[in-house]
């Protein structure tokens, strides 16, 4: 698809749902209908991360123009197809690599995300996940420290039981409902090389039970055994992120987060 001038182009409405960015319906001057998303980080990480998917397979809207805090990419519909779905983000975690991380650093929300590389998987979810939001997150002096003391040990144990070790595959890294448009679609990526689990445990918060994905992606890549014994322990990133963004609100669900896994 041909590069576009975002300007000029006439807004036809602002879209509702974004929490970090403004993004809005508009019109080119060609007639065609796009998204346009104004950032509050640098762009070109987010137009990266939605290129590496597409690349693995995964139904990604085509990015028209990068600007500097500006997003421009093709609008997107059609009838929900989360079985299709699934089999691409399973097909995506096949895409490997030797080393968990990202050549760069993107952004999960407001905040920047480490992406520096890692030999193995605790290392890299510990520090480059949870202790990284955790040294931001405005938390009582308890609760840090329930936390300190869980990934500084049992948290990694865990993690190690994980088979294989963990593999580092491509994942988009925010992967829930509120990620995908039209039930077939994905958006707003944080992508890196971590184990396959960090998407799924994410996805398990959702309230619908989205059978349709699960069926097809355990058809195409089955979930290892003792996936129900790590999940929670794959949230509490997502859960201090959380806190770092919405305060005190988010706090009950660190509180459960951390109740669900014993610690």
């Amino acid at each position: 698809m041909n590069p576009v001038d975002p300007l000029p182009w006439d807004e036809l409405e602002v879209l509702s749902g974004g929490l970090i960015a403004r993004t809005v319906r508009a019109r080119l001057a060609d007639g065609r209908r796009v998204i346009v998303k104004h950032t509050p980080y640098p762009a070109d990480t987010e137009a990266e991360g939605l290129a590496a998917q597409a690349a693995a397979g995964v139904p990604t809207p085509a990015v028209l123009h990068v600007a500097d805090w500006q997003l421009v990419l093709e609008e997107v519909d059609g009838p929900p197809a989360w079985g299709e779905l699934g089999r691409a983000v399973a097909r995506m975690h096949r895409t490997t690599n030797d080393r968990f991380g990202w050549h760069r650093n993107n952004f999960h929300g407001l905040f920047e995300q480490d992406n520096t590389w890692a030999d193995d998987w605790p290392t890299f979810y510990v520090e480059r996940r949870v202790l990284h939001h955790l040294r931001h997150a405005d938390i009582s002096e308890d609760l840090r420290r329930r936390v300190e003391v869980a990934a500084d040990g049992p948290l990694q144990e865990l993690l190690a039981a994980t088979p294989g070790g963990g593999r580092p595959c491509l994942t988009h890294g925010d992967l829930w409902p509120g990620n995908v448009v039209a039930g077939r679609w994905l958006v707003d990526p944080s992508v890196s090389y971590a184990d396959r689990e960090l998407d799924l445990a994410y996805l398990r918060r959702a309230s619908d039970p989205l059978e349709e994905f699960w069926a097809a992606y355990q058809d195409e890549y089955p979930i290892d055994p003792g996936f129900e014994d790590r999940q929670f322990a794959l949230q509490l990133h997502k859960r201090l992120n959380n806190v770092r963004h919405f305060g005190e609100r988010a706090l009950p669900a660190l509180e459960e987060c951390l109740q669900a896994c014993g610690w």
